[in-house]
């Protein structure tokens, strides 16, 4: 199996100790290497997705048996919009832990897949209420990001109309949840709110986990200019360039009129009582055993190879319509 180059100064411990607890199934020397194709995954997901892809299937062939890795797999797959892959390796970690914690993303790859109404099911199942307090507003984001792919608009907003939107403590969830707000009230034209809740995203995104001023500052008309670039000027005395103008982004189609109940049917969203969805609504995919079986095999082989041994994935969707986000 080729393997694909780690810097010396990955040495596998940084791993989440609960991930370095699974991988004590696994020989010494193979959990070594595959902790340390983990690490280059989380290094890389978020501005490499592709190369972190490349290191979780390296991974995911010398340890398919340990939950971790198809969970790893899972979320490099979905930074790499391979929605189908992603969802795969979802089920797998999840028939491994019976975790629902994965919940919200496996939903937002039926989006991916342009299942939204699949999402939709999902965000009304009884597994929504056994998720922590992120894991319910995750779901809220998803099911929200659902309504617009439908074109149901004003019910996104009222799907995102919650406690947790109206708190005025900070949470990790708090900046996304008002940007997904801020985004759905500026797709349907009301400008003055939008202005209002991307503020307090702003207010409460100490990380810069959005873009939310930027979106701010277009809404007041605010110009761009990169001091980096380098100075345009000629002989004959030219001004330096403008780099950027912030211009609205493209945004959601308009909403129809006739979609008055869309809001209504929002309120359904996360009612478990209205939804009869269970986790046997998801089509189990036959290939994941078959290649968990051919894993095995390849594993056994692995303990006769040089420094391997046998072997026993963490993504509102996108900017709120087109390219889920976990």
């Amino acid at each position: 199996m080729k393997r694909l180059p780690i810097p010396d100064d990955v040495t596998g411990d940084e791993i989440d100790k609960d991930v370095r607890q699974e991988l004590l199934s696994l020989p010494k020397g193979l959990a070594e290497e595959v902790s340390r194709n983990l690490v280059m995954v989380a290094r890389l997901i978020d501005e490499d997705p592709e190369g972190a892809y490349a290191y979780s299937r390296i991974a995911l062939r010398l340890a398919s048996r340990v939950a971790a890795v198809r969970e790893a797999a899972g979320f490099a797959a979905y930074a790499s919009q391979k929605y189908s892959e992603a969802l795969a390796e979802f089920r797998a970690a999840r028939r491994m832990t019976g975790n629902v914690d994965l919940w919200p993303v496996m939903a937002d790859c039926e989006r991916g897949m342009g299942r939204p109404e699949k999402a939709l099911d999902m965000a009304g199942a009884p597994d929504v209420q056994k998720l922590d307090k992120a894991g319910q507003v995750e779901m809220r984001l998803v099911a929200a990001g659902a309504r617009r792919d439908m074109g149901q608009l004003d019910a996104a907003i009222v799907t995102l109309q919650s406690p947790e939107l109206a708190s005025h403590s900070v949470q990790p969830w708090t900046a996304r949840l008002r940007y997904a707000y801020a985004d759905a009230l500026l797709a349907a034209g009301r400008e003055d709110e939008a202005r209002e809740w991307f503020a307090k995203a702003v207010e409460s995104d100490k990380d810069g986990s959005t873009d939310a001023s930027d979106r701010l500052a277009e809404l007041d008309g605010v110009e761009f200019v990169d001091a980096l670039v380098e100075d345009d000027e000629d002989e004959d005395g030219a001004e330096p360039r403008s780099v950027r103008e912030a211009d609205p982004a493209s945004r959601t189609g308009d909403l129809d009129a006739d979609d008055a109940d869309d809001a209504d049917e929002a309120d359904d969203v996360v009612d478990v009582d209205d939804v009869d969805a269970t986790d046997d609504d998801i089509d189990e995919d036959d290939r994941d055993d078959e290649d968990l079986d051919d894993e095995d095999e390849r594993d056994e082989e692995s303990t006769d190879r040089p420094g391997t041994r046998r072997a026993g994935e963490t993504g509102e969707e996108g900017d709120g319509e087109d390219a889920p986000r976990g």
